[in-house]
């Protein structure tokens, strides 16, 4: 063998080629500039797309929620200008949700049945203040009102079991209290079979045919829930500890895609004007979903811990707050969403002003 055999022999070197290539397509043409992006954007967001939720006190201060960063609970007196400011960066629509004094609070959640119950005194207060410059989008549902914490009348059998018809009959009376006082919008998001017919009956017979349906109709299971039910003061069912009930029962399987299609198509069978999936970003297989089939306009809820996980990573620095919460609302509407509710709406829509 001759000396130097086993020694491997030198790559061939590398030849970079010595023209431009000849590419008649290059997409990247399309993304140039910030002028060509900004024109030939797929996906927009305004204001007028988002829905800000929020939270009354009968207090008489502002109560941060700890949970909700730069959240607070508003007592009437502060609503008004509060709501002003919203219409004047062009956001259109609030859904409220009411922290009931807990000694008001029974199994059955009859508050909610009160013509002078806190919601309603904010409704006529929001209404007032701005009249149709912003839509007031009120949540139907027991469960701020009752002891147990559940979105209906619990049934004779015990435990997490709701009784599906007395909730609906129910419900269809507090929507049409709620049409009275003003709201522009009932929101059913109790996931009870049947409500949205109900509820569409009982507000005509009243003459409140105008008052839309905005029926929470795709609302899942979700873990997401937990910094809502501090701020509402709602018990158990999912917050930091796991909560101490279960709202599998009425709420849709978080694996169940086929079940909130069909359940998002009986509510616009129904008669709902607005479907609406909750929580968002977990979920926006469902949304592309739901507006593939829907021929209503589609909400989704960007729920609270959505929010809070994005207020929690920035607090860290692990997250840009602002940027991934831009990204956050475009993707909900890249999947389909027409509006979206979220706790960022005022901040976002103060931003691009």
């Amino acid at each position: 063998m001759s000396r130097g055999a086993n020694k491997p022999t030198s790559a061939a070197p590398v030849v970079l080629p010595s023209a431009r290539l000849v590419l008649p397509v290059r997409p990247r043409r399309l993304r140039a500039t910030a002028a060509i992006r900004e024109m030939v954007a797929e996906t927009a967001l305004a204001p007028a797309q988002l829905i800000q939720p929020l939270f009354v006190t009968g207090g008489a201060v502002n109560e941060p929620v700890a949970s909700l960063p730069g959240v607070s609970r508003l007592p009437l007196a502060a609503l008004g200008a509060h709501c002003r400011r919203l219409a004047a960066l062009g956001i259109r629509g609030v859904a409220l949700f009411p922290k009931i004094d807990p000694a008001l609070k029974t199994a059955d959640g009859r508050e909610a049945l009160n013509p002078e119950t806190l919601v309603l005194r904010a409704t006529r207060e929001i209404k007032a203040a701005a009249g149709d410059a912003l839509l007031v989008f009120n949540d139907i549902a027991l469960d701020p009102y009752t002891t147990h914490g559940h979105d209906g009348v619990l049934s004779a059998r015990g435990g997490d079991d709701v009784d599906n018809d007395a909730t609906v009959a129910v419900l269809a009376e507090m929507a049409v209290l709620n049409a009275a006082a003003g709201a522009d919008f009932v929101a059913p998001s109790d996931m009870m079979d049947g409500r949205v017919a109900a509820i569409r009956a009982a507000l005509d017979a009243a003459g409140h045919e105008r008052a839309g349906i905005m029926a929470y109709s795709a609302k899942f299971a979700s873990c997401y829930y937990g910094p809502f039910r501090e701020a509402v003061g709602a018990g158990g069912g999912g917050g930091a500890t796991g909560g101490a009930i279960s709202k599998a029962g009425y709420q849709l399987a978080p694996g169940n895609r086929r079940e909130a299609l069909r359940e998002a198509c009986l509510d616009e069978q129904e008669g709902a004007d607005i479907v609406m999936v909750k929580p968002a970003g977990p979920y926006l297989d469902i949304i592309r979903d739901v507006r593939e089939r829907a021929g209503v306009p589609v909400a989704a809820y960007q729920v609270s811990g959505e929010y809070a996980q994005i207020h929690a990573a920035a607090e860290r620095g692990w997250l840009d707050l602002r940027r991934t919460r831009d990204e956050a609302l475009l993707a909900i509407r890249r999947a389909g969403a027409d509006l979206i509710l979220t706790y960022f709406a005022e901040a976002w829509a103060r931003d691009y002003a």
